[in-house]
């Protein structure tokens, strides 16, 4: 069985703590980090097209990038400590939604974690990439609260009735 953790900032301990509580002991487990072109990209881009025209070496899009790849490692440092048991780790960048899917491409099951409005139930609570990865995975996904799962009050209403 190989199962894929996709780890993002701020939600990656469920994931592990979903792995450890849902995967056989002897399951492939692979750690999956994922680094979006956003927050690089618009710095390289403001800065070519506000600030730097012939000033590369001031580029602070070059900063960014590595500042993203040291945090990428922190998360799977902590999350393999966390897990416990032999995996592998895997760094990707890229459209995020898109790399995850291409990740689990023939693994067994994908954990990721909600990450939208977890004050309540409902399809709010998962944001844009999430919501693609749930679509798309070509395998069976657990969906999993970063914390404890609100109460079944705040369940959004039904729409009205139309006669």
């Amino acid at each position: 069985m190989r199962v894929i953790a996709w780890l993002v900032e701020g939600t990656w301990p469920a994931c592990v703590d979903a792995v450890r509580a849902h995967a056989p002991h002897d399951a492939e487990v692979v750690l999956l980090h994922v680094s979006g072109p956003d927050v690089p990209g618009v710095a390289h881009g403001a800065f070519a097209g506000l600030l730097g025209r012939g000033h590369r070496e001031r580029d602070p899009g070059g900063l960014l990038e590595a500042l993203e790849g040291g945090s990428a490692t922190g998360i799977l440092d902590a999350a393999a400590a966390r897990l416990g048991r032999p995996c592998a780790r895997a760094e990707r960048s890229g459209r995020v939604e898109r790399e995850v899917v291409a990740a689990a491409e023939g693994a067994d099951l994908l954990v990721v974690a909600r990450d939208g409005d977890r004050s309540r139930l409902g399809p709010r609570s998962l944001g844009p990439a999430v919501r693609f990865a749930v679509d798309h995975a070509p395998c069976p996904v657990l969906l999993v609260w970063p914390e404890p799962a609100p109460g079944l009050a705040t369940i959004p209403p039904p729409p009205p009735q139309h006669h």
